[in-house]
């Protein structure tokens, strides 16, 4: 399986002109999406889960073999702070599985205030089945320790390495077969771009760890000014040049005009 590239979140005003020519409409910019990338982290469930049916149009407006990462709902991470996650995660997959096929991996963002609290981890992650990916993102520097790490590797959820000003905000842990990255705003100019250097060093981290065949998700969070999408695709260049596979993605010469 390819690197999967894409962008957390597709809906976004300052994208157009970008990604979305200006004659397409807002309620099309799924399908634009789809036609440029095979994958997207939908960071919308956070804020509000959506009802089955949402998904269900997703998997619906969406191309054949897209692939839809979603974003856990803040009353799970955030509000019950993983505390007695059996209804919230049941009601999680109840409405994502609504994708189908194209559902990929669960994301975990832990609040940063959060620390480490291995045994609602561990309760948290029994909740979800085998056959869903789950990637855990602490944001707390208690959650570095082996213990952790090992709940992880038991339960085969992928350590989610995030970046911010090109820096590592994670250790490289590798606790899955698949990989799980997350880049928030780059150092480089226009603010929040990521240069080539950062790019670079982080395709090289993932090669060092995971085989060409191993699937692993990355989405570029720095949205604004379309710098997500611009960095995305030249992520995806520097990889392909690097002798990696890449899921599709637009031309280098991307304009959404």
């Amino acid at each position: 399986m390819p690197i999967l590239v894409g962008t957390s979140g597709w809906q976004y005003a300052d994208w157009r002109g970008v990604l979305y020519p200006a004659d397409v409409p807002q309620r099309r910019w799924l399908e634009r999406y789809g036609e440029c990338f095979d994958t997207v982290e939908n960071n919308n469930a956070f804020y509000r889960l959506p009802k089955r049916e949402t998904f269900e149009g997703w998997r619906d407006r969406s191309p054949p073999g897209f692939v839809m990462a979603v974003k856990a709902s803040r009353f799970l991470t955030h509000m019950k702070r993983l505390k007695d996650p059996e209804e919230p995660v049941a009601r999680l997959l109840g409405t994502a599985t609504g994708l189908g096929g194209k559902l990929g991996p669960i994301l975990l963002q832990l609040p940063p205030n959060l620390p480490a609290d291995p045994g609602r981890l561990a309760a948290c992650l029994r909740r979800f089945p085998a056959d869903v990916r789950v990637a855990v993102e602490p944001r707390h520097a208690s959650w570095w320790t082996d213990e952790i790490r090992d709940i992880l590797v038991r339960h085969g959820a992928a350590l989610c390495w995030a970046d911010r000003l090109g820096r590592p905000l994670t250790p490289l842990w590798r606790t899955a077969d698949w990989g799980y990255v997350r880049f928030h705003e780059g150092a480089a100019r226009p603010w929040p771009t990521y240069g080539d250097q950062a790019l670079t060093t982080w395709i090289r981290r993932i090669a060092d760890t995971w085989a060409d065949g191993d699937a692993v998700y990355a989405y570029f969070n720095n949205d604004p000014g379309g710098a997500a999408v611009r960095n995305a695709v030249r992520f995806a260049g520097l990889a392909r040049a690097a002798g990696r596979r890449l899921s599709r993605t637009p031309g280098a010469d991307l304009s959404g005009r």
